[in-house]
């Protein structure tokens, strides 16, 4: 995969409800047509992160068919929906085998073939803190989550289920949210539950080349502890889980990539542990809700956490981007996103410009595609394949004030490598801006802005004086010039 690698987000089940509509018959992964793993190659995708394959849980699906939360978010959408048409949670696994109604393993491994013929790898899940209250070992072996066995739990009694064998089983949980309550907590203070993941990440690393790790700060140790003390006690294991997956993954599978969900200021621990990615969540806020400044506040942070974080503006988790930010400024967020270091993460129906977010059990999630959308961001990404921006080096550019004050709202940084060089400029604000652009180092008597193709002529003037640029809301360039 390349520095600074593209990645592509599907929610499996819905994408294949999606060609099932469009096509007139049923889908599995064995099916998928040509002409969209062509233009995933075309697009500059690195990989696909094929979310939710993972065998549906049976009690998981009743839960969400029958959750008035769940149902109130579809009916915001689609009024006349089918509760039939909601699935399991995909992060409720009942077991890691691949779902039968997605084709099983055998479609799972030819599709894996296919993308690997285009040179892209693929991501599948892999949920660390809990599994599916009706998977199997709930029953056959309970003490690989936590529990207090036949005896009812002396203190939050609704964080916990009975199982069929009568024993008191906790929900797995965040520490700030109320339980999922079609899942159950592993206990990683217990080894025969590390062995036991440990095997499951075994199995599913002979499926793809890399992993998308949900909420993989809940599986610390000190974290563990903090949020289950009064079930598990306080005293620590000598390693941390995820260091021993890791290593252990790696001893097959060298090249095998880990991606990890993970929040509350523990990215950098995480990525100390060997995790390449992960999630820039306060990139993603700040886009969402800050100042221009406050943004170019993050990007300063040290350049090796900036390399191993991966940026967003859509994924599963969030409200979809056109709605979150805007249609224009969804935009701009997506050129900041697919123009610095780090991993670039899209969602297929992102880039398809879906108009709201579904929850993620909901499988007939149909809207049709947004053409200029899907255009402009094909545009982007065919401007953010060039070498420059995968094997160049990054830095964030000064600017100047050009009249007034408006240059505040303006981003700018540059990628340089061998010969050539890139620079982004990206309004930021709802106003019109300013600014002056210093332009050292450009060589060369004109540079070309990508989105335009416009040739802008170099003259001795602008090369010591730099350029002056009036840059509408939310409008981005991209300038490509000779070093």
């Amino acid at each position: 995969m390349r520095t600074n690698p593209h990645i592509l987000e599907i929610n499996t089940r819905s994408w294949l409800k999606r060609l099932e509509a469009k096509h007139g018959r049923a889908f599995t992964l064995r099916d998928i047509p040509e002409q969209f793993l062509d233009t995933v190659q075309q697009m500059g995708f690195d990989a696909i992160w094929l979310m939710g394959v993972w065998q549906e849980s049976a009690a998981a699906r009743e839960i969400a068919q029958n959750s008035p939360e769940i149902q109130g978010q579809i009916r915001l959408i689609k009024p006349d929906f089918n509760p039939q048409d909601i699935a399991a949670s995909p992060y409720a696994v009942y077991d890691y085998v691949v779902d039968k109604s997605l084709g099983g393993t055998e479609a799972l491994q030819e599709f894996r073939r296919r993308l690997k013929e285009r040179g892209i790898l693929l991501l599948l899940d892999f949920v660390g803190n809990h599994m599916a209250i009706d998977c199997p070992a709930v029953t056959s072996d309970p003490d690989l989550f936590i529990n207090t066995g036949t005896t009812e739990p002396h203190s939050h009694r609704d964080w916990f289920f009975k199982t069929p064998t009568g024993v008191y089983m906790a929900h797995g949980r965040d520490p700030y949210f109320a339980p999922w309550t079609d899942t159950a907590q592993l206990n990683y203070f217990n080894p025969k539950t590390r062995e036991f993941m440990l095997n499951n990440l075994r199995r599913v690393a002979e499926l793809c080349d890399g992993v998308r790790c949900d909420m993989a700060m809940l599986s610390l140790n000190k974290v563990h502890r903090d949020t289950w003390w009064e079930f598990i006690g306080g005293t620590l294991p000598k390693e941390e889980f995820w260091s021993q997956a890791l290593a252990t993954i790696r001893e097959t599978y060298p090249e095998f990539t880990f991606i990890a969900e993970v929040y509350w200021g523990l990215e950098w621990e995480i990525q100390e542990m060997g995790f390449d990615y992960t999630y820039d969540k306060v990139l993603y806020d700040r886009l969402r809700f800050s100042s221009p400044q406050d943004i170019r506040g993050h990007l300063g942070a040290e350049h090796l956490y900036q390399m191993r974080s991966i940026r967003f503006t859509s994924n599963h988790d969030e409200e979809e981007s056109l709605k979150a930010f805007g249609r224009e400024k969804s935009l701009a967020a997506g050129t900041i996103i697919a123009t610095l270091p780090g991993a670039r993460l899209l969602h297929l129906f992102q880039l398809l410009g879906r108009p709201a977010r579904m929850p993620i059990q909901y499988v007939q999630d149909w809207f049709a595609k947004d053409e200029d959308v899907f255009a402009y961001y094909r545009k982007l990404l065919n401007i953010v394949s060039n070498p420059a921006f995968h094997g160049g080096q990054w830095s964030l550019r000064d600017i100047m004030p050009e009249g007034d004050g408006s240059c505040r709202n303006i981003l700018s940084w540059q990628w340089k490598q061998m010969n050539t060089g890139k620079l982004i400029v990206i309004n930021y604000s709802a106003n019109t801006s300013r600014c002056r652009l210093p332009l050292k180092g450009v060589c060369g008597n004109e540079m070309t802005e990508e989105f335009s193709g416009e040739k802008v002529a170099l003259t001795p003037e602008i090369k010591s004086q730099g350029i002056a640029l009036e840059l509408k809301p939310y409008e981005s360039k991209i300038f490509t010039f000779r070093i």
